[in-house]
């Protein structure tokens, strides 16, 4: 009865008939019941990588900021150099606490009249709290669209080919990366958005919640594949993109994570912005590093990194990759030892597996980006 208590408590979005319809197996994710899989994530992982696929990301929280002092808010919320993007551009960015910790990751968006974030879900409050304790010192509102707001990605080297004839104008045709637009889709009204967290060329489409039922059965009529999460978090380790709760938190530094190419530290004016840059300059004790086997075995979050019999750091991502068919992950190990090429041992099951340190992406996916 407990069991059956809990998974009534998780929110649903408004495709999950669709996914019932289609078979999903369902599990708990950041207090939502999501599709974890319809049939081999394996297959669903490939049909990305080869074809098109398409996810319910509507789980995802959306929240606008407008007003005169909005961007001026943003600049002192979030670490990237938000005057550097303009209406219809987007920005991978990161939220900071005071002491440095990684409240969220996130894109923000620049529309014509506000600006638009995109949150991971277990972070909508914390990210909601943090924008409206900064925008007390200015003339901005925050105001939290995720309840109005579902999110369909459509990822894969042929996503043109899916959208080409639902769409009512070539605009999101032409999106450059991190751009977006606005277009109806399969009739539907949608902001489009030419980003994603496969590795894959794609697009991630913001519509309202009631109408996302119709915009999923067209894509998928097109020849979309549908995709769980399983797929998703086996995409994006490919890819080598952190996840927040686990290669990013609020116990990590970004600056450990390898992800300073998203923080202005040389304006150095958003919150948080003193410890990483005492960290960039001085160093942290343990970096992020990509790798991947050099023998059967797939590592899982927890595990140990070993080098000349000493625990050296924890495998923070692991699993099977489809397209290497090797034991892949991520780590963060001792700074010195973060390098490409550098030989590690994983303790998976108190069995020593060597690997060796990857370069990012571990899967190249450049060729099919068009």
């Amino acid at each position: 009865m407990l069991a059956c208590r809990a998974m009534t408590a998780l929110r649903r979005t408004s495709l999950h008939p669709c996914h019932e319809a289609a078979g999903a197996r369902f599990g708990p994710f950041a207090g939502w019941e999501m599709p974890l899989h319809y049939g081999s994530p394996s297959t669903e992982h490939l049909a990305v990588r080869r074809d098109a696929g398409v996810f319910d990301v509507s789980h995802m929280g959306q929240i606008e900021v407008d007003g005169p002092g909005a961007r001026a808010l943003l600049a002192e919320a979030l670490t990237n150099d938000i005057t550097r993007i303009g209406p219809g551009q987007g920005q991978y960015t990161l939220m900071l606490a005071d002491d440095g910790g990684v409240i969220d990751d996130l894109i923000v968006y620049a529309l014509p009249d506000r600006f638009l974030a995109v949150v991971n879900a277990s972070n909508v409050d914390a990210c909601l709290a943090r924008l409206r304790e900064v925008g007390a010192a200015h003339d901005a509102r925050v105001n939290d669209r995720s309840a109005e707001v579902a999110m369909i990605a459509l990822q894969g080297p042929r996503w043109k080919a899916v959208v080409e004839g639902l769409v009512a104008t070539p605009a999101p045709l032409a999106l450059e990366y991190f751009a977006l637009t606005e277009d109806m889709v399969a009739r539907v009204p949608a902001l489009v958005a030419r980003t994603g967290y496969t590795g894959e060329a794609g697009l991630e489409l913001m519509v309202p919640w009631d109408d996302a039922p119709r915009l999923w059965d067209a894509l998928v009529a097109a020849g979309a594949v549908p995709c769980g999460l399983v797929a998703r978090d086996t995409l994006r380790l490919e890819a080598g993109y952190p996840l927040y709760g686990q290669e990013l938190g609020r116990d990590r530094s970004p600056v450990a994570a390898g992800v300073t190419w998203a923080m202005d530290l040389a304006g150095a004016g958003f919150r948080g912005a003193a410890t990483c840059v005492a960290e960039k300059r001085d160093g942290t004790p343990e970096r992020l590093c990509a790798f991947v086997l050099d023998e059967p075995g797939i590592p899982r979050p927890g595990a140990r990194v070993v080098s000349d019999g000493a625990d050296v750091g924890v495998v923070t991502s692991g699993t099977l990759s489809p397209v290497l068919e090797r034991g892949i992950g991520m780590a963060y190990v001792r700074h010195d030892l973060a390098a490409v090429g550098t030989p590690l041992t994983i303790d998976i099951r108190g069995k020593h597996k060597q690997a060796h340190v990857a370069k990012r992406p571990l899967v190249d996916t450049s060729a099919t980006k068009h």
